[in-house]
């Protein structure tokens, strides 16, 4: 079938897979502690996707140019047996790649990688256990359980390790360094994330950003950046090297100053089984029918062939323009339900 292309001329190439909606965290411009509190109702076991009926959505999506495959949650180890998905989808060819806050990697690390797991990022937001904890509503001491998860990652092979901070005004701008000397001896891509008012609830404001190219500009006042090109259309970060001979990369995702959705070839699965083709997206579209009824006149890859080639979003493109007073606003997917 080859490559499949939306409205705006983008190809398929990237899809994101939730597994979970739950998390082992509550930061708070993501799943916010007063918002996710034990009332907060998850999404039921059996809403869930299967992983059977995960991989036949990756079959389904190889015929329209899928190449790489992200799993993400939620926090994607709460779910059980999730080396049994990796071999799974390791067998169809695809670039495999995990997204974690690295609570619970260490311990399946090796049952990971042995699976087929090709990659890793781990959020992390702050080396201070202070700041840490305001953030995340975890103990400071849980720093060093993902500093172990990075380690570990890195001796097996898990490469490109990438590092993951959302960089807030006033909350962790100190982090930038703190960040880069910690890690600096290591094969790994340090990538600075703009605030974005992904979701409903975490208090997003234009202020609160910090703009990567203030952040590249203070990372030049003690250390020397190279531009290194990009490996691929749709990749969302710029990667600078360090004058280091570890390999250490600094990148800077900035989808508020600098959109990127002219490139964006990804889309998303949530853990119940809606694709999304933007991560601001308000709504999605339900595989489960098509999944769950084998008998049925309509297949995935004929459903997401609709949904692809009708495709026309540019969310970021448009965040800045002014809006009409009479505009209805939808309440858009939050960030823990296709992961991020």
């Amino acid at each position: 079938m080859g490559a499949q292309f939306d409205r705006r001329g983008r190809p398929f190439r990237d899809l994101r897979i939730s597994v979970t909606d739950r998390c082992n965290m509550r930061c708070d411009y993501c799943m916010p502690a007063d918002v996710f509190d034990a009332n907060h109702e998850f999404l039921p076991r059996s809403d869930l996707l299967t992983f059977e009926e995960i991989e036949e959505v990756v079959i389904s999506l190889i015929p329209h140019g899928l190449k790489k495959v992200r799993i993400t949650g939620g926090e994607p180890l709460l779910r059980r047996n999730l080396e049994v998905l990796i071999r799974m989808l390791s067998k169809h060819s695809l670039d495999l790649a995990l997204t974690t806050n690295g609570l619970l990697f260490t311990s399946r690390a090796e049952a990971l990688a042995n699976a087929g797991l090709n990659r890793v990022t781990f959020s992390l937001d702050s080396l201070d256990p202070v700041t840490f904890e305001r953030i995340t509503g975890k103990s400071g001491h849980s720093i060093q359980r993902i500093i172990e998860g990075i380690e570990k990652a890195v001796t097996l092979g898990l490469s490109p390790v990438r590092i993951n901070s959302v960089i807030r005004r006033g909350v962790n701008e100190a982090d930038i360094e703190r960040l880069i000397e910690r890690f600096q001896h290591l094969p790994v891509a340090l990538r600075f994330i703009e605030f974005m008012d992904v979701g409903n609830h975490n208090r997003w404001d234009l202020a609160s950003v910090v703009p990567s190219e203030e952040i590249r500009k203070h990372v030049e006042e003690r250390w020397v950046l190279q531009p290194t090109p990009s490996l691929h259309s749709g990749q969302v970060a710029q990667h600078w090297s360090l004058d280091s001979d570890t390999g250490f990369e600094v990148g800077f995702i900035s989808s508020v100053t600098e959109p990127f959705c002219g490139d964006c070839n990804r889309a998303r699965l949530s853990a119940n089984g809606h694709i999304y083709t933007c991560l601001f997206a308000t709504s999605g579209h339900d595989l489960r029918p098509v999944l769950r009824n084998p008998k049925g006149l309509e297949t995935v890859t004929e459903q997401f062939h609709t949904i692809w080639s009708e495709r026309e979003d540019r969310y970021s493109e448009l965040r800045a323009q002014p809006r009409s007073p009479t505009a209805i606003y939808l309440p858009r997917v939050e960030m823990s339900y296709i992961g991020g």
